[in-house]
Parts: structure tokens; C-alpha cells; sequence
């Protein structure tokens, strides 16, 4: 049963919010939309309560600030909101939704994060944006100067190391025009690079001052990229139960389809972040293809999964383990210890 009398779903928007607010008896005690200005005043007024919103831009930000007047702020996914709509859809009957779905005992929250983790998590999302358009850059220069019959081959060092030289030739056929367009493009590509330098920096820096990312770092494949990703993303991943329910977060399981007792097991689920779940496969991949001729017992695990499923399950295979190893080091605060031999 729960420890507060009054609900309420605020179905929050940029200017707009709708509020809808009932009672344990489920008699509504506010039913209206309020303008931005007037959301914080109007909730102010209001016995403490539990409130609901949906996972978006500002959620997080909401949620610490409806904290700071006694109510218990969650967030949660749609998912679990879309099954307690029982009219069209329109703000108000999104709040109702939410109002209901934070009542139940079923639905899953997300943890409200701090100001220091969305910082972090910032960061990240402005290197995973700019690596996208640098690679589309790249993709662009590299077109554009093929129709002038300059070919370079693949590779981003490639890339930068030609590309000047064409720019400087004056015996090739690129037209003026052509040629300070592209010197244009090649110094933002150059910006790019830097910025992405010093997101690696950033995330250098962080690393040296956490005692948490340090502890996840010793985890054979884990960077401070990762670490620092992983960290302000769950903090200290009380939501989970246990290890293998944030690697079944992180979509890293199989997708099971059982029934009459006979389970059914298919490819992984691909649910959750899509980023942390390429941050783990991608180091658990750099893992393997370094494997050598390493007798730990680590490497005799990834080298034994190899042989029997093939690389690419046993890169995803060492990334769900490394994903239960971290939930386990950062929740129960230990120490990693890397057998050898």
C-alpha cells in the first residue's frame, strides 16, 4: 500500500502542462491544463503526493524541483503509461494515464538523476553527435572530391592526410570554387576532431577524481568512455534487482518466446540504451580480437565461447558479463579482481 493519500500525472510539454490529481479513493481533485509559469505555484498548493511523468526532455529536471515541495516525483517510460489510456489521446487524458500508472505496484521508475550526471551524460551525447557528423563529413568530402577524379582510400588517416595535399595541387582539375568549399569543409572537420579530443579529455579528467569509475575500469574492456557513460547513467543501479537485470536492461539477453514448458530462445533484445549497449560490445570486441595467446581465466572463457558459437556471440556473450560484473562493483561497492592463471 502506498505511503501517500493523493496521485497526480502531469503530462509536461514546453509551455503546457496538463494535471490531472486524485485522491486514495480515486476522486479527482484537479483536472486542468496550466501554462508553464503557473505549473510550480499550482503544485505548491497541493498536499503532498505522489506524481508521475513520462520519461522526456525536462523530465529529470521537473522531477527534482516537484521534489523540493515534498511531493515524490517519478519518472517512468511510456510504455507503462500507453495501456491506462482509455480515451484518444490528448494532454489531458495522457495526465489521467500517467496518474493511474504511478499507482500501480507494477510499474517500473526511472531514477531521477542528478545535475552532476546529466552533466556527464551531456558530454557524452554531444561526442555521439558530433561523431556522426564528422563520419558524415567525411562521407561528403570524400564524394564531392571523387567527382573530380580524386580518389582517397579508406580511412579517416587517409582522409586527413590527403586532402590537403589536393587542396595545395594546383595541376589537378579542381575548380577555385570547388577548392574553397572543401578547404571550408576540411577545417570543420578539423573543429570536429578537436571537439571529440577533448570529450576524451573531459572524460580522462573525471575518471582520475571518481573512485567509482576508477573501480569500473579495471574490467578488461571498459575505458573511461564507458565507465563514466555507464555511472551517470545508473548511478549506483539500485533500480535493478540484480546484475542480470541490467544486462537485460541494456537489451544484452535473448528474446524469449516460451510456452507449453518449452523455452524458446532468439537473438538478443536490443532494449534499452542503445549507447551503453554499443560502448560494452565494442570494448568486449577489442577484448577478443586481442586474445593472443592469454592463459587467464578470462581469456580462457572468451577463447572457449569463440570456439563453440563464433565471434559475434561470444563478443556479445563477454559484454553481458562485463554488465553484470559493473552492476556488481558500483551496487555492492567491491573491488575487481582479475584472476590470472
Amino acid at each position: 500500500m502506498s505511503d501517500y493519500s493523493y496521485f497526480c500525472g502531469i503530462d509536461l510539454a514546453k509551455n503546457h502542462f496538463s494535471i490531472h490529481a486524485v485522491d486514495q479513493h480515486g476522486k479527482v481533485l484537479l483536472h486542468k491544463s496550466v501554462t508553464r509559469s503557473k505549473l510550480l505555484t499550482t503544485i505548491a498548493n497541493m498536499p503532498p503526493m505522489r506524481i508521475g511523468v513520462e520519461a522526456c526532455g525536462g523530465a529529470h529536471y521537473w522531477a527534482r524541483t516537484l521534489r523540493k515541495f515534498g511531493h515524490d516525483a517519478r519518472i517512468m517510460a511510456v510504455k507503462y503509461v500507453t495501456p491506462y489510456r482509455s480515451k484518444g489521446k490528448n494532454d489531458l487524458n495522457d495526465a489521467v494515464a500517467i496518474c493511474e500508472a504511478v499507482q500501480r505496484p507494477t510499474t517500473r521508475f526511472v531514477p531521477v538523476k542528478s545535475p552532476e550526471q546529466q552533466a556527464i551524460l551531456s558530454v557524452h551525447r554531444m561526442r555521439e553527435h558530433w561523431v556522426r557528423e564528422r563520419t558524415a563529413l567525411m562521407n561528403r568530402i570524400r564524394a564531392l572530391l571523387s567527382e573530380f577524379g580524386l580518389i582517397i582510400p579508406v580511412g579517416r588517416a587517409s582522409l586527413m592526410r590527403l586532402v590537403p595535399d589536393m587542396l595545395e595541387n594546383p595541376e589537378n582539375e579542381l575548380p577555385n570554387l570547388a577548392r574553397a568549399t572543401l578547404a571550408d569543409a576540411f577545417e570543420h572537420l578539423k573543429s570536429l576532431n578537436q571537439n571529440i579530443d577533448n570529450t576524451e579529455i573531459t572524460f580522462d579528467a573525471f575518471a582520475k577524481v571518481s573512485t567509482n569509475v576508477q573501480r569500473i575500469m579495471k574490467v578488461r574492456g571498459i575505458g573511461p568512455q564507458t565507465a563514466t557513460a555507464i555511472l551517470a547513467s545508473i548511478g549506483n543501479g539500485a533500480q535493478f534487482d540484480k546484475s542480470r537485470d541490467f544486462s537485460a536492461w541494456l537489451g544484452l539477453v535473448p528474446k524469449q518466446y516460451s510456452t507449453g514448458g518449452k523455452p524458446r530462445l532468439g537473438r538478443i533484445t536490443k532494449h534499452g540504451d542503445k549507447y551503453l549497449r554499443t560502448l560494452l560490445v565494442h570494448g568486449a570486441r577489442t577484448v577478443i580480437a586481442n586474445l593472443g595467446d592469454k592463459q587467464d581465466r578470462l581469456s580462457q572463457w572468451c577463447r572457449g565461447v569463440l570456439e563453440r558459437r563464433g565471434m559475434n556471440r561470444a563478443v556479445v556473450a563477454l559484454a553481458a558479463k562485463n554488465a553484470r560484473i559493473i552492476w556488481s562493483l558500483i551496487h555492492n561497492q567491491t573491488e575487481y579482481e582479475n584472476y590470472s592463471a
